[in-house]
């Protein structure tokens, strides 16, 4: 007979040293940096993608803590996350409006983005069917082209939504092209366009009482963007929206990832790394492996571009990545497995950051954070003992020698 697996609940392993590290002091910092550039304006955090890939739940609470009481996300799932997690504050779900979901919206208090008239009546009656009234914030698509009403047709809106009995319409807004580059004047023209309409509905009496534009990039270089709420996002995890954005200087990141060697040889000159033999050693040498990989989120455009910090100093990445390993040239240097190795943060004098890994990889530092995968565990500077990974079970066996040339 074949033996029976241990149940769940008595399964007790370390997990690989792959992890993304989570500095939440640095997120209270960021949000203070970014409190002071809001004014009087009311804070919406914008915890999309797992709240940028740093654990939805986790900030969503540190942030409610620190007395941020409004919360923006992507779609509807990660509303309905934050309600079973607790979070009663008012959440408002940004994207685009799925006709079959409307009563999951209602029945878990969220608010909703209204694009277009049809999605307005939609709401309405969903919401008249179930005795509700829906909380509607009116989308105006200033420049961006995704979803919202055009600027010409947004009062009429206005008007029809203050006029629908299952609907309560308690903002607008809109979202801007590139804040990130102030001098380019897109963004000006954006805002321009949207005070007109702001005032039109002021006028007609029509205004909602929150209005809404800032985003990180904004609020940090558009000084009188501010209005009644600001949406940052990627500011609260310490990182620019642009790679030279020296308005964010004073933020600090709040990501870092963290693994150990756990294979170490020594190769001769000319020999092949990885995958299709990409790379070759240029002289005799030694190989670390990582246990980490593009199924981990390390982007596979990083071959044979990125370097990782191993004893405070820069290595390269040679070789193709593979889904779970990684390779990298340490030349002469010679280190034990188990060395801790950073893909991402800082060691030492040295950093790398998310904004010189996306340059490597040719995408933006959005995606580097958003990136990681949920088989890389998440873990809190400021967990308490009991919380930490593996903290309760028998330390590793320490550093060995890996190999020899």
């Amino acid at each position: 007979m074949r033996p029976r697996p241990p149940q769940p609940s008595a399964l007790r392993f370390r997990h690989r040293p792959t992890h993304v590290r989570v500095d939440r002091s640095a997120l209270l910092h960021n949000l203070a940096v970014l409190r002071r550039a809001a004014g009087d304006a009311r804070i919406m955090a914008v915890l999309k993608a797992d709240a940028y890939g740093q654990g939805l739940i986790p900030i969503a609470h540190s942030l409610a803590d620190a007395g941020v009481d409004y919360f923006g996300v992507a779609f509807l799932e990660e509303g309905i996350a934050l309600r079973q997690a607790g979070v009663e504050a008012p959440v408002l779900v940004l994207g685009g409006l799925v006709g079959y979901q409307l009563q999951h919206f209602l029945d878990y208090h969220l608010e909703l983005t209204a694009s277009s008239a049809f999605k307005a009546q939609q709401i309405d009656a969903e919401a008249r069917r179930l005795g509700r009234v829906a909380r509607v914030h009116l989308k105006v698509d200033t420049g961006m082209r995704r979803i919202g009403t055009r600027p010409e047709t947004a009062i009429k809106l206005a008007d029809e939504l203050a006029r629908l009995p299952g609907v309560d319409p308690v903002g607008v807004f809109t979202h801007l092209v590139g804040a990130e580059s102030p001098a380019e004047p897109t963004s000006r023209q954006q805002l321009d366009r949207f005070d007109e309409v702001v005032a039109a509905m002021r006028d007609a009496g029509t205004l909602p009482p929150l209005v809404h534009v800032a985003n990180t990039a904004a609020l940090l270089s558009l000084p009188d963007c501010q209005r009644d709420v600001v949406r940052p996002g990627i500011g609260l995890f310490g990182v620019a929206p642009a790679s030279r954005f020296p308005q964010a200087d004073a933020l600090r990141p709040t990501q870092s990832v963290h693994t150990e060697i756990v294979f170490f040889k020594g190769v001769r000159k000319g020999a092949g790394v990885g995958y299709g033999h990409t790379w070759h050693a240029p002289r005799d040498g030694w190989l670390a492996t990582l246990p980490v990989g593009y199924g981990d989120g390390y982007p596979r455009a990083l071959s044979n571009r990125a370097q990782v910090l191993i004893g405070g100093n820069r290595y390269p990445v040679v070789g193709n990545i593979s889904m779970d390993q990684t390779m990298v040239w340490v030349g002469d240097d010679q280190f034990e497995v188990g060395e801790p190795v950073v893909l991402l943060g800082q060691q030492g004098s040295e950093t790398i950051d998310a904004w010189e890994l996306a340059e490597h990889a040719g995408t933006i530092a959005y995606e580097i954070l958003c990136g990681w995968a949920s088989r890389v565990p998440r873990v809190y500077d400021d967990m308490p003992p009991s919380q930490r990974v593996d903290d309760d079970l028998p330390p590793s066996p320490g550093r060995t020698r890996g190999g020899s040339l």
